[in-house]
């Protein structure tokens, strides 16, 4: 399957709005940004300064749910809000270890899925889907993704940090429940989102000032409770350690060292087989 993908799908790019996908790109250190996204970044670090670990958090806990995972024999993945292409990405992860992985990359930022589909033209494991997520049967059932995966296999699907930006006027635990009724049997979701719930006063105040914040963005932003996630997956089995802090999820010998703080909370659950 090539990646010449037409781009008729892709919504029309606003120079002068700040993209979240740009933005958090600026966080992990990638270059795919403009000075509208760097000034709205910097906004955030100056309200909530953890922010930018908050990115590498969510970057790590991909990489070692992508490994759990590969190392475990699933070989395709649909990634949901994948965002700037930058180091570190679902398929350069897995392909670590299982070269014959597929990946289907989606976001409904132009940005991202322009440069997501430069970077990959000539990878024909992977597609970019330009979608929201809120409409699960048009990602499911796009030709792409069928064309490139095997629906009678499990799949991976990935959320990360995308479902704070789904506010409960949409109502995410319908959009959860339409993804998995769709999903084979023995499939993973996994997902990680921001909370404010066990950290000190000022730094809650933090986040609901960054709140604030993004409602000046094309994403507005939404914390929530593990209790919440939980419920989300009520009718999977949780992975351990279950929903919690993403820096505690199966970390590394040596985990990412930087300013502690338990404002990212991830999970991964397997559908029954």
């Amino acid at each position: 399957m090539s990646n010449e993908n037409t781009t008729s799908d892709t919504p029309p790019i606003d120079p002068e709005k700040p993209s979240v996908a740009r933005a958090y790109d600026w966080f992990l250190g990638g270059s795919t940004n403009t000075p509208v996204d760097r000034a709205f970044a910097e906004r955030i670090l100056q309200v909530l300064p953890p922010a930018k670990t908050m990115a590498v958090d969510n970057r790590e806990f991909l990489r070692r749910v992508v490994t759990y995972l590969v190392e475990r024999g699933v070989q395709q993945f649909i990634d949901i809000g994948s965002g700037i292409p930058t180091v570190g990405n679902v398929h350069q992860v897995a392909r670590d270890l299982d070269p014959d992985v597929k990946v289907v990359y989606v976001d409904n930022d132009p940005v991202a899925v322009t440069q997501s589909r430069l970077l990959l033209r000539d990878d024909p494991a992977t597609t970019v889907i330009a979608a929201d997520l809120r409409r699960p049967a048009t990602i499911l059932e796009h030709r792409d993704a069928r064309a490139l995966l095997d629906f009678d296999q499990p799949i991976a699907l990935l959320m990360i940090a995308v479902l704070h930006f789904i506010p409960d006027r949409d109502d995410p635990a319908a959009i959860i429940a339409a993804y998995l009724a769709r999903l084979p049997p023995g499939s993973f979701l996994a997902l990680s989102h921001l909370t404010d719930e066990s950290v000190p006063p000022d730094l809650r105040d933090q986040v609901r000032t960054c709140i604030d914040l993004y409602q000046d963005s094309a994403s507005p932003l939404v914390a929530r409770t593990r209790h919440t996630l939980s419920e989300w997956l009520d009718e999977l089995t949780l992975v351990p350690p279950g929903i919690t802090i993403a820096n505690q999820w199966n970390p590394d010998r040596n985990p990412h060292s930087g300013p502690e703080h338990d404002l990212v909370i991830a999970g991964l659950a397997q559908l029954p087989i």
